[in-house]
């Protein structure tokens, strides 16, 4: 998703050229969402309608659903929240903003006075004739980017999303360079960027989890987009502290090497796995060591595949259901790795998790 937006004084032409600007982007065969800012109260729904008289009651969220679909939500809701509402709701190429100018976006300036680092172009928006609106868009094309937490470079150790804003805007950096991610992840309304070992982690885990569950009795066979919502967490129980720890993975009886980030994503994968069984039951209180062993995989396969799991040395349990589980989640983790292995033959993991 490649965001731009139109800013400048009032009366200056910013409606008119932010039409254009849509109407080339789908001449192009692009997927356009667009966002309004104004200064004045704006109603989606005009005085003694029904959903006036829900949202005049009190109603926090008022949803109309007609030919069309609209929130009224009775909050002012961040830039950032929005277009990660956006991300969540539809598939889009291009979200092209009007105002919002103190945002640190590519912009396109219809007056001198808003000019900053993040400009783009300058254009007399009430003069622009064809060829311009198509230079204009052709700008947006090549440095429109994404929301800004979430922009990372795919050379390591260049990670700050404001500096490659502005790198892009410069030339410097090509949106072909930047990690190319399918997940995203918001935290209480605020965006959280990943970088693609992060994203590919938390995508491999989630479908190995999803792979488990019978989503046929629902009618899903094919997956095309997952949404996860945890709300309230209890976070002393759930958040797991990134303390010194021991973790051992062997594919093949071949011991991988991981590093220290790697290590802290595995151990609270597989820890969080593990907190989720009923521990009382084998009179455990505390977690100090763990071990699992998938053996007989085939063909990168794990359903028929045999697990074991002991917790402070003492063997665990596990239903079918837990064991489908935990077979694609560490099954998920191992291909999320950069190995030798080719996953068709792997055909024995070994994990082992000491915690201080």
């Amino acid at each position: 998703m490649q965001i731009v937006s139109v800013v400048g004084r009032k009366n200056s032409g910013k409606t008119s050229l932010t039409v254009k600007i849509i109407e080339e982007l789908k001449n192009r065969g692009y997927k356009v969402a667009s966002i309004k800012h104004s200064h004045h109260q704006m109603e989606m729904d005009r005085e003694n309608t029904d959903t006036w008289k829900h949202r005049c009651a009190g109603s926090d969220v008022v949803v109309g659903v007609g030919a069309t679909t609209f929130f009224n939500v009775r909050k002012l809701l961040d830039l950032d929240r929005l277009l990660f509402l956006i991300k969540t709701m539809e598939t889009v190429d291009f979200v092209i903003i009007e105002g919002f100018k103190s945002y640190p976006y590519p912009k396109i300036a219809t007056t001198p006075d808003v000019v900053d680092e993040f400009t783009i172009a300058e254009v007399d928006a009430k003069s622009i004739n064809q060829e311009g609106l198509e230079e204009v868009v052709d700008m947006i094309e090549e440095k429109g980017c994404d929301i800004i937490d979430t922009l990372f470079h795919k050379t390591c150790g260049y990670n700050e999303g404001l500096s490659i804003a502005k790198d892009i805007i410069k030339g410097n950096i090509k949106i072909e360079e930047l990690d190319k991610t399918n997940v995203n992840l918001a935290i209480d309304g605020k965006v959280v960027g990943l970088n693609s070992f992060v994203s590919d982690f938390i995508e491999k885990i989630t479908l190995g989890l999803i792979k488990t569950l019978n989503t046929e009795q629902y009618n899903v066979k094919d997956f095309e987009k997952i949404d996860l919502v945890i709300a309230n967490p209890n976070l002393k129980e759930n958040i797991i502290s990134l303390s010194d720890t021991t973790t051992l993975i062997k594919v093949n009886d071949k011991e991988i090497v991981i590093n220290k980030f790697v290590e802290n994503y595995i151990k609270n994968a597989v820890e969080g796995l593990v907190k989720s069984l009923k521990l009382d039951d084998y009179n455990i209180k505390s977690l100090e060591k763990i071990k699992t062993t998938i053996n007989s995989i085939e063909s990168g396969n794990v359903e028929k595949a045999e697990i074991t799991l002991a917790i402070n040395n003492k063997p665990i349990e596990i239903n079918t259901f837990v064991c489908g589980i935990m077979k694609e989640s560490i099954f998920a983790m191992v291909k999320s790795l950069d190995t030798d292995f080719n996953i068709e033959d792997i055909y024995k993991i070994e994990l082992k998790i000491i915690l201080d």
